[in-house]
């Protein structure tokens, strides 16, 4: 639960006098410019970056109340249905089915670390929603502050360490959401052509296999894909699993566990790696999912390195954790093209790290992404950033579709 402190106290009745009114006055839409250019600066101005973010996943918690974009935004935008894309065609497992998703924009995980805003999301035309990361037993993360905004580049830098409900809290949530899906529906996003991902991570302490394994057992029965943290720069060892004789070594036995799961279709699983990363770690990572012959790839997490063109001061760039946002981009687009290049066409890549407009998506699509997150310019844009995206999309295809211009750049 969000805890308030006297400046957040204010802040909040404030926000009841008059920020409400404007909200309601809007129709909830998540498009509108008071979301934008009034109701999110003003929750930044108040609160700091943790808090902001707890704040947000209580009113995103409540999707009758949250905001939304109007349900047939796809079909009045996209009648021709160009954003379309299918994932996962090419699977080892023939139980793991191909998914197609109605656009190419997903919400990254470390948003909804604990899946207690899954629908509120949708609402907003994310097709992808990925919840997580979530830890076996439950952990307070690194001590606080530990998110810090720089707001001059449009930029994060957080160091939460895993903060986690842990995996049993998470599954009765997901367990209570399936129940109130409808009967007929074919996923467990409960939404046709939308995706729920299970973002999985390791404690602290304990064996990182194990861990992992007990991800897949827990979450496998409950999601549409799995996906694989090994590149958060806030857990001791963990990017170290990156390495190939270990990256193999996990991925095998999760795809091998994976496959035993008694269910009729699969779960994808992904991994999800680090930008900064050399062009021999990036391909020994490649030689890893072809050996393990895992599903797909994320390209990327949040970067260790502090580029040169930060503007943001040093009170800021020096604290430790993981960047995000658009000074990531550079690194993810290289790392996105050489994957690619020595993945070739069949792994699914998913690419992630600064996209803030449809430009940017176009950018990772032609580096060689099947589809791409978002998550930091959530923080700065607000909850029509989705919308926004997918209709820059739409602008720069000029009338192709977006799987004809994936990897055209390569």
């Amino acid at each position: 639960m969000f805890k308030y402190t006297r400046k957040a106290v204010t802040f909040t009745t404030i926000l009841g006098v008059g920020g409400l009114g404007l909200y309601f006055a809007t129709g909830r839409d998540a498009r509108a410019s008071a979301q934008k250019y009034a109701l999110g600066p003003a929750v930044r101005a108040v609160l700091d970056g943790e808090q902001a973010h707890k704040f947000t996943i209580e009113v995103f918690k409540y999707p009758n109340l949250a905001p939304r974009i109007p349900a047939d935004w796809d079909q009045t935008h996209d009648p021709e249905k160009a954003l379309e894309v299918t994932l996962f065609q090419h699977s080892a497992n023939k139980k793991v089915k191909p998914l197609t998703l109605q656009n190419p924009v997903g919400i990254a995980a470390g948003f909804d670390k604990n899946g207690e805003a899954i629908d509120t999301l949708y609402n907003l035309g994310f097709s992808w929603v990925e919840i997580g990361s979530i830890t076996p037993l439950p952990q307070p993360g690194n001590p606080k502050p530990r998110v810090f905004r720089l707001e001059r580049d449009n930029a994060v830098i957080n160091r939460y360490g895993f903060n986690s409900d842990g995996h049993i809290a998470v599954v009765a949530r997901l367990k209570m959401r399936e129940s109130e899906l409808p009967s007929n529906a074919t996923n467990f996003a409960g939404l046709p052509n939308r995706v729920l991902g299970v973002n999985l991570g390791k404690n602290k302490t304990g064996d990182e296999v194990q861990d992992y394994i007990k991800g897949v057992d827990t979450f496998g029965p409950h999601a549409d894909v799995l996906i694989v943290n090994v590149s958060s720069p806030n857990t001791p060892g963990l990017r170290d699993l990156q390495s190939e004789e270990k990256l193999t070594n996990l991925l095998q036995t999760l795809v091998a566990r994976r496959d035993s799961l008694p269910l009729e279709s699969l779960p994808p699983i992904v991994v999800k790696i680090a930008p900064d990363l050399t062009s021999p770690e990036i391909e020994s990572i490649a030689a890893a999912v072809k050996a393990s012959k895992v599903d797909g790839v994320i390209v990327s997490n949040t970067t260790v390195q502090r580029p040169k063109t930060l503007r943001s001061g040093s009170e800021l760039t020096t604290q430790v954790g993981g960047l995000s946002g658009a000074p990531v981009k550079p690194y993810s687009i290289q790392a996105l093209k050489t994957l690619r290049k020595e993945l070739g066409k069949d792994v699914t890549i998913i690419g992630c790290g600064g996209i803030s407009d449809g430009a940017d998506a176009l950018e990772f699509a032609r580096a060689g992404a099947d589809f791409v997150q978002l998550y930091t310019s959530l923080v700065y844009k607000g909850p029509g950033v989705a919308a926004e995206v997918k209709e820059g999309i739409i602008d720069g295809l000029n009338g192709k579709k977006w799987t004809d211009v994936v990897g055209t750049d390569l």
